[in-house]
């Protein structure tokens, strides 16, 4: 049972998809992407890999003037790009982000799964997706493998974001907003606690001339690996809990 908003998936913004899901295998020995054709439909290409049971998927524009190369562009380079989080009652969660006056730019309902793309200007420093699956173990957006169920798997997965943004404390306070949770302050960082997932999210000001996005994914893996910087965005290693923690 999901007690509360879970990141489960991260998206990268390349600008070659091939190259960069080339290094991510490097890196951490990820088994062969899923490539979804559905995503033609926003003039992307795609690579999704299973980490743990979330995901990290890069995407790279195949056409002119789509959201993913608008976001290369404002940010010089790859970044990270969407952050779709699981939500234990997504109706709920949908109401929330309407009475906050947020504006939804994409929205997929299916019988196992639901997905709700929020504007990036209202909520700013990435892409963020309210999404839901059923049974919850399961993620369709992964792939046939993960449509219905969940195969065995490797322990770990996402543990958590840092987003460089112009406003900090703002937009921690707006990503809180459509989450359900609250913000609190590590020694001046905004931060947002996902605790039932163990998983947090760190605001911090973005770089002089660079724009708003996600710079670091923070990663409990069973094989360890060094921080690596790919696409962008920094890899940092989390020690993976030991069974029953």
């Amino acid at each position: 049972m999901l007690g509360g908003p879970r990141l489960r998936q991260v998206a990268l913004v390349a600008s070659d998809c091939e190259e960069t899901a080339r290094e991510l295998q490097q890196a951490f020995g990820w088994a062969e992407p899923f490539r979804d054709p559905g995503v033609r439909t926003f003039g992307l290409t795609n690579a999704v890999f299973a980490a743990g049971d979330t995901f990290v998927e890069v995407v790279s524009p195949v056409e002119p003037a789509t959201t993913a190369g608008r976001y290369l562009e404002r940010r010089g380079g790859d970044s990270g790009y969407m952050a779709i989080f699981q939500m234990p009652d997504l109706a709920q969660a949908r109401r929330r982000v309407a009475a906050a006056g947020v504006r939804v730019v994409w929205t997929s309902d299916l019988t196992d799964i639901a997905g709700t793309h929020l504007h990036p200007r209202d909520v700013p420093g990435a892409i963020v997706s309210l999404d839901w699956a059923d049974p919850p173990q399961s993620w369709r957006w992964a792939g046939p493998e993960w449509t219905g169920h969940a195969p065995a798997h490797l322990r770990g997965g996402l543990s958590g974001l840092t987003i460089e943004v112009n406003d900090p404390a703002g937009a921690a306070a707006r990503w809180a907003k459509v989450l359900g949770l609250a913000v609190t302050d590590d020694d001046g960082t905004a931060v947002i606690a996902l605790n039932d997932a163990r998983q947090d999210l760190r605001f911090v000001p973005a770089a002089a001339g660079r724009g708003e996005g996600i710079t670091e994914v923070r990663l409990a893996t069973e094989r360890p690996f060094p921080g690596v910087q790919i696409a962008g965005v920094r890899f940092v290693p989390l020690p993976q809990p030991s069974a029953g923690e």
